[in-house]
């Protein structure tokens, strides 16, 4: 029902394949992953937008498979649940218009949300795009969003999801600030900084910076791969 032509009636009741998929069942599955990879040598893992929710949950749990934890402006909560970051005034600049409107079905019934992200409303594209990539192409844009799956995991986490010190916080950790992010805006990043920074003032963030949407840096990798490849460096 999502591909061409879509039917809008099916999406909006057809059963998702992530339905009751936790976040912790995202956890477990990448410390699998970790274990697998820490047998070749140093891990550096890296997160981006909600997929550090599951990278924090991750080093909470074995910060041992990990040699360095990178966020590039990616979630970390301390303080708040990700939930609540959102009611926050680092976040009033966002415009979800454009989500809300693009949303298929009702979430309690499916169980997961779901955006209708190859709708042809070419509003909702707009505001996808300035939320996304702004610093884009439409034909950049449109290509990226092709890639994108409908359904999303309704499962943040609770507090003890949160950066935790005794774990997490020995981990080396760098964050990677997009100056041009509509969907994290940089003041919500530098405050995910100095929150990670005052729950660990002996081990603060390396924090680097890039000038990018929130999905800039994918399309054009260049810069990042660059800032990347020297972060390895320090994993050897």
């Amino acid at each position: 029902a999502y591909q061409a032509p879509q039917d809008l009636a099916e999406l909006a009741t057809a059963p998702g394949a992530i339905k009751g998929v936790t976040l912790a069942d995202n956890a477990a599955h990448l410390i699998g992953v970790l274990e697998r990879a820490k047998r070749n040598g140093p891990v550096i893992l890296v997160s981006h937008s909600r997929g550090g929710l599951t990278a924090t949950v991750a080093a909470n749990q074995r910060p041992d498979l990990i040699d360095r934890i990178i966020y590039v402006s990616a979630w970390c909560p301390v303080d708040l649940d990700v939930s609540a970051y959102y009611a926050e005034p680092e976040m009033a600049t966002v415009d979800a218009t454009g989500l809300i409107a693009a949303m298929v079905g009702n979430p309690a019934e499916l169980g997961l949300l779901r955006s209708n992200f190859r709708t042809a409303d070419a509003g909702v594209l707009a505001a996808f795009k300035a939320a996304f990539l702004a610093d884009g192409t439409d034909e950049e844009f449109l290509a990226f969003l092709n890639t994108f799956q409908p359904d999303e995991n309704l499962d943040v986490g609770t507090p003890d999801d949160r950066a935790q010190k005794a774990s997490w916080g020995w981990i080396p950790k760098t964050y990677i600030r997009l100056t041009e992010d509509a969907s994290i805006p940089l003041a919500m990043q530098d405050r995910m900084i100095r929150e990670g920074d005052t729950l660990t003032p002996d081990n603060p963030y390396d924090v680097r910076t890039l000038t990018s949407s929130h999905l800039g840096w994918l399309v054009a990798p260049a810069p990042a791969a660059r800032v990347l490849s020297d972060l390895a460096t320090l994993a050897e």
